[in-house]
């Protein structure tokens, strides 16, 4: 579902970032596919320098249908930045790539916060953050990083997952494999 991103992708990528329903959303923007390009080396180049951490969501065929990434990383908090194609809106990709990125970042990776600042207009990803159930709106109990965001204008609602909220949510409701025991009769 998820990979570390390719250049080989970047075609596929940009054809689907370019939709106009799409583009508005998308924190990289770029203008040309060399552009797109040009901003995914840099990409590649920042992961390595661990400012960043970047992957490109497949669907079940392998095929790339849109990015996720982890950006502004300092001190195991990072803001969440994820679109899809549109021809992807909608068929649960969104959610199985979120659930694959948490997994690494929290547990492999050493993450501990993930944020979401997420544009007030964008009602559909505000829908979809409002349904998680281990993501917190932290306007008021992150304020200081919330007036950050909104210093131009009031844009942005600020989302927070912490690691325990999200372990939590795990254990109560994601079915865990059961370890079988067999008694041995004497």
């Amino acid at each position: 579902m998820l990979k570390k991103r390719d250049l080989h992708d970047c075609h596929e990528l940009f054809e689907l970032m370019a939709h106009p329903d799409v583009f508005p959303f998308v924190r990289q923007k770029a203008n040309s596919y060399e552009e797109f390009v040009f901003i995914t080396k840099q990409t590649m180049e920042a992961e390595e320098q661990g400012k960043l951490i970047s992957r490109t969501i497949l669907d079940e065929w392998g095929a790339p249908i849109g990015t996720i990434n982890l950006y502004d990383i300092q001190e195991g908090a990072g803001f969440l930045g994820t679109w899809l194609g549109k021809p992807y809106h909608g068929k649960g990709y969104n959610n199985l790539a979120k659930d694959a990125f948490f997994q690494e970042l929290f547990y492999e990776l050493g993450i501990e916060t993930i944020f979401m600042r997420i544009r007030k207009v964008n009602v559909r990803s505000l829908k979809a953050a409002e349904k998680l159930p281990y993501a917190v709106k932290a306007n008021d109990t992150r304020k200081n990083i919330y007036e950050q965001l909104n210093a131009a204008g009031d844009v942005y609602d600020l989302f927070e997952i912490p690691k325990d909220q999200y372990t939590l949510y795990l254990k109560r409701f994601v079915p865990q494999e059961e370890e079988t025991s067999q008694l041995l009769e004497a």
